[in-house]
C-alpha cells in the first residue's frame, strides 16, 4: 500500500466565528475524506467535530463542503484529488455552525413538518393497495432521498439568501410534495387539500428556477429537478391558469 502526505485546510469555530487551519496528514490507497478527518482527530485534533454515522453512503450524516462543493465525506474518495493538491474542507454555508464541521440542520426537519402527509383513500385497508408497476417506480426515485441535505444546501434560493427560508422549503420537501402528488393512491384533494396549490402558495415553488444544481450535487443520482420540479410547476401552472383544467376540476368534485 502507498501513501503520500496531503495538505489539508479544515475550518475549525463555532458560531461566534473561526477559519481554516492547515494540516499535513497522511493518506493511503482506497481512502476517503472521512477517513483522513478521522486520522486528523487520531493524531493532530482530537477536538474536531464532525457528525458522522454509516460510513456507508446511506445516513447523509457526514454532509461538508469539499473545495468549495456540497459532498459527503464518506463517499469522495482522496483519488479524485491531485497529491499536490491543497484540500479544504469546510461545514454546509446554508446552515448555521455548531462547532467545527457540525451545522445546525434543524431548518430541514422544521419544514419536513409543513408538509402534510400521504392520505390514504377511503375504504381501502392496509394490504389492499394496488398501484401500476410504472406509478411504484415513478415515486421510488425519490424513496432513494438519504436526506444528506446536499442539495438544500447548494440551492441558492437558500444559500444565498437566508431570507426566503420561511416562505421556501427548498428541492428535497418541495420533492416530496411532488411524490405525494403523483402518488395515484393518494386521496389529498378528496380532503380539500391542494397540494399543487399548498406546493406554489405555502412552500415557495415559484422560487425555484431550475438550475439543476440540486441534482448535481445528490449522491443518490435523484435526478430532482427533472423528475420532481419541474413536473410539479407544470401541474401547478396547469391549475392555476388553465381554465379548461380549473372547470374539470370543479367538475370532478361535484
Amino acid at each position: 500500500m502507498s501513501s503520500y502526505e496531503a495538505r489539508f485546510k479544515v475550518w475549525r469555530g463555532d458560531v461566534r466565528g473561526g477559519g481554516l487551519e492547515d494540516f499535513a496528514v497522511e493518506v493511503n490507497d482506497g481512502e476517503v475524506v472521512l477517513d483522513i478527518i478521522h486520522r486528523l482527530q487520531a493524531t493532530q485534533a482530537p477536538d474536531l467535530a464532525v457528525r458522522w454515522n454509516c460510513k456507508a453512503g446511506k445516513c447523509g450524516s457526514c454532509s461538508a463542503e469539499i473545495n468549495g462543493r456540497p459532498r459527503l465525506l464518506c463517499m469522495t474518495r482522496m483519488s479524485v484529488f491531485g497529491r499536490g493538491e491543497t484540500i479544504t474542507v469546510t461545514p454546509l454555508r446554508a446552515f448555521p455552525v455548531i462547532r467545527d464541521l457540525v451545522t445546525d440542520v434543524g431548518f430541514n426537519y422544521a419544514k419536513a413538518r409543513q408538509v402534510p402527509s400521504f392520505v390514504a383513500p377511503e375504504g381501502v385497508g392496509p394490504g389492499e393497495y394496488r398501484m401500476m408497476q410504472e406509478d411504484v417506480d415513478r415515486s421510488q426515485e425519490f424513496r432513494k432521498c438519504i436526506e444528506c441535505f446536499l442539495c438544500q444546501d447548494t440551492c441558492h434560493v437558500v444559500r444565498d439568501h437566508e431570507e426566503n427560508k420561511p416562505a421556501f422549503a427548498g428541492p428535497r420537501f418541495l420533492m416530496r410534495v411532488a411524490e405525494l402528488d403523483m402518488h395515484p393512491l393518494d386521496a389529498a384533494e378528496e380532503t380539500g387539500l391542494d397540494r399543487k396549490g399548498t406546493a406554489q402558495d405555502e412552500h415557495g415553488l415559484g422560487y425555484c428556477n431550475i438550475t439543476k444544481c440540486c441534482t448535481e450535487v445528490c449522491p443518490e443520482g435523484i435526478r430532482i429537478t427533472d423528475n420532481a420540479l419541474i413536473p410539479l410547476k407544470e401541474r401547478a401552472v396547469d391549475r392555476k391558469y388553465d381554465p379548461l383544467v380549473w372547470l374539470g376540476s370543479k367538475i370532478r368534485r361535484r
